[in-house]
């Protein structure tokens, strides 16, 4: 049996690495879109290579690799280069991460993003969790974990995809307002709940 795909999301400072994190230590196969979309702009990758070409050697750094602050700092001030960015690589990361889940062989695997719903990749997915926090939580753990400033992480909340629409798409939803142990009983009841479900239906 192939494995089915369970989308996994929330927004920033939600706890969505913590929870993926208990699903891996069930034996869990998981894959990040955040890391596909590392892989896919690597050393010796033809969208480096596209980047470079389109925003010259200013976007690299000494040892070739990608300067993402600098690249941050384009698109952050022009969206029409933003979206040219978005279009090269959304496909790629696309592709990326299902031949990561291809490789599966969990009962059921996991794509976890930040921008499920919004990147439309939840059409790869056939049920979707949200991890859902309180907003002034999100905005402290994200302080205290990036040393960010509240005016940046609120900006980033802004981005996201809101609460309502993230809940809009959900089949579970888990509530981490609480402590590491209830997260970890609340991944343990949901992991023995998803092995009984076929292509992520009951």
């Amino acid at each position: 049996m192939k494995p089915w795909i369970l989308g996994l999301t929330g927004g920033i400072g939600s706890g969505k690495s913590a929870v993926a994190q208990g699903f891996i230590e069930r034996g869990v196969h998981v894959v990040d879109a955040d890391h596909a979309a590392r892989w896919v702009v690597e050393p010796g990758r033809p969208a480096l290579a596209r980047i470079v070409e389109h925003f010259g050697a200013g976007v690299l750094q000494a040892n070739g690799e990608l300067d993402r602050a600098a690249l941050r700092k384009l698109i952050f001030a022009a969206p029409e280069q933003r979206r040219w960015l978005e279009s090269l690589l959304h496909p790629l990361i696309g592709q990326e991460i299902v031949q990561v889940l291809a490789r599966a062989e969990s009962p059921y695997a996991i794509l976890v993003s930040p921008l499920l719903v919004e990147s439309g990749q939840r059409q790869m997915t056939q049920r979707i969790l949200v991890v859902d926090t309180p907003a002034e939580l999100q905005v402290q753990r994200t302080i205290a974990r990036d040393q960010s400033s509240e005016e940046q992480v609120r900006a980033i909340m802004q981005a996201q995809a809101s609460r309502e629409e993230r809940l809009r798409h959900a089949h579970d939803v888990l509530i981490n307002d609480r402590d590491m142990a209830w997260l970890d009983a609340e991944v343990e009841r949901l992991h023995n709940f998803y092995l009984t479900l076929r292509g992520g239906q009951p």
